[in-house]
């Protein structure tokens, strides 16, 4: 079994937000906007511009808070009111979620997506992460449709903060570590090996361009180097987890994730700078706790992932025991499909691994 999904297309050209009325026109005249604050400021006024010049209709609402449950039931009913046929979700990881859940449970409603950032491959992900109003993980909603678009202006990226694009970076490289395991265990796997060759590509293109693309960035300037890089995050991870095959293999840095999500200490923490640990976790359970890969290391500390759980509130060693007993897969029986031990004794073991030694 391959089953593949994709966004009808994707676009990446600095200074696109001022031809998005033009990649809409034909596809909808009224359209629901969902954003931030900071990242409506961000595209405009040229996105504005754009939309009335091609004479496109458009409400925006702002997402407050979390992509929860609750927050899309509210943006959904707006679409409903406002009888809009296309949502625009713009801005950060949580906001294209909640777009493309919005339109997800509506009929005849497509999605577009628009980063600003370059943090995750949410613009194209065949998924929505859901959490409740706490910022804690909830569930992963599977898409019955993709996104009609997605629109990349590296300009806007290039504006962001460079903290993003190294977290979006470390968050895309977990792929080739996260599937790898399964492939040494699958290895005639088709949708495995073109995950994993996928994802190899995704590192050689961190290994050629990211020291320049970070610099790049922290200088605000586009250069072919983040051009690259941002498309690595995106595109080539986003279609890492586009593709599908008979046995789940879930990622189990973004387990490890999901339940740090949950430790209020760690809400300032990035989505990648939490799979980033998830990652060194990992690491450490492959090599039974005696020492994380040094290459796998050695990206980490270049782009500055934090190797070591924060203060924590009560006794430090209680918490960190609660927090391997509550690192779950989805099914129980995942794990089986991994050639090393994946239970909470090992995860506590690799918790305590990370304590002052990298």
């Amino acid at each position: 079994m391959l089953a593949i999904k994709s966004p009808q297309s994707y676009h990446h050209q600095p200074g696109l937000r001022a031809r998005v009325g033009e990649y809409i026109a034909s596809r909808a005249k009224n359209i629901s906007i969902i954003t931030s604050p900071q990242a409506w400021q961000a595209v405009n006024p040229e996105l504005e511009a754009s939309l009335q010049q091609h004479q496109i209709r458009y409400r925006v609402s702002f997402l407050a808070g979390e992509c929860s449950g609750a927050a899309i039931a509210n943006h959904r009913a707006q679409v409903t009111e406002q009888a809009a046929t296309l949502v625009m979700g713009i801005g950060g990881g949580r906001v294209l979620d909640c777009a493309k859940a919005v339109a997800n449970g509506l009929q005849n409603v497509a999605v577009v997506t628009m980063p600003t950032q370059a943090a995750t491959c949410a613009a194209w992900s065949p998924l929505s992460i859901i959490y409740n109003e706490h910022g804690g993980f909830e569930r992963r909603q599977t898409l019955s449709d993709m996104p009609l678009l997605v629109l990349v202006d590296s300009e806007v990226i290039a504006r962001s903060n460079v903290r993003y694009l190294k977290a979006g970076i470390v968050d895309a490289l977990a792929k080739w570590y996260e599937f790898r395991p399964y492939q040494q265990v699958d290895g005639e796997s088709l949708s495995l090996n073109l995950k994993v060759q996928v994802a190899q590509l995704a590192l050689d293109v961190f290994e050629q361009y990211g020291a320049q693309a970070i610099s790049d960035n922290a200088r605000h300037q586009v250069t072919p180097e983040l051009i690259k890089v941002i498309d690595a995050n995106i595109a080539l991870a986003g279609l890492v987890n586009s593709m599908r095959g008979a046995t789940p293999t879930p990622g189990l840095a973004h387990a490890i994730h999901d339940r740090l999500t949950h430790q209020g200490e760690l809400h300032e923490w990035l989505h990648g700078e939490k799979v980033g640990f998830g990652l060194l976790v990992q690491s450490l359970l492959e090599n039974g706790n005696a020492q994380a890969d040094s290459k796998l290391l050695s990206l980490l500390h270049e782009y500055d992932a934090p190797l070591i759980l924060p203060s924590l509130q009560g006794d430090r060693r209680t918490v960190i025991s609660a927090i391997a007993r509550e690192v779950k897969f989805t099914r129980e029986d995942d794990a089986a499909h991994l050639l090393f031990a994946f239970t909470a004794s090992t995860i506590e073991e690799a918790l305590l691994a990370t304590e002052n030694r990298f």
